[in-house]
């Protein structure tokens, strides 16, 4: 299953970038999960905060491959373990998911009726994490799964 991250806004973190060219290697094609790309679509500001979520929103739904399972990061979404986190991709892999696109907003958040397409609403807990720190975060979360799912000792309960 081939793995896109998008997010709006450019990776500006050095130490972040390298995080996720690290997790993109380790998960390459052939393993339960993988390859893991990076895409960034613009920030541009808007009149208003709406009409930026609107925007971004759009431009995010417009960067997914077609077909593609979509998982919304949002602080409104289900905090979930690992294991279960890989629950769920492995369930979609098995399921003949090709694609799975995972979008993070800009500082203005997702709107609803992108929320709404979502087939999971993912949280990383109450708290807000840097745009570059999220996606670090999201590649090795992806890689901890196919670790999970795969019986590589990496991940430990």
């Amino acid at each position: 299953m081939r793995l896109t991250v998008i997010a709006v806004g450019g990776l500006r973190s050095a130490p972040c970038k390298e995080l996720c060219e690290l997790y993109s290697r380790r998960l390459r094609a052939g393993q339960p999960l993988g390859p893991l790309s990076f895409k960034d679509v613009a920030e541009r500001k808007a009149a208003t905060p709406d009409k930026q979520r609107e925007e971004e929103s759009s431009r995010l739904l417009a960067a997914v491959p077609p077909g593609a399972r979509i998982v919304v990061l949002d602080e409104r979404g289900k905090n979930r373990d690992s294991r279960g986190f890989a629950a769920i991709l492995g369930r979609w892999r098995d399921e003949g998911v090709r694609d799975t696109a995972f979008l993070i907003g800009g500082a203005e958040g997702h709107d609803a009726d992108l929320r709404g397409k979502a087939d999971l609403l993912l949280s990383f807990g109450a708290l807000t994490w840097p745009h570059d720190l999220a996606r670090a975060m999201v590649a090795e979360q992806l890689y901890r799964a196919n670790c999970i799912l795969s019986g590589h000792p990496y991940h430990r309960d």
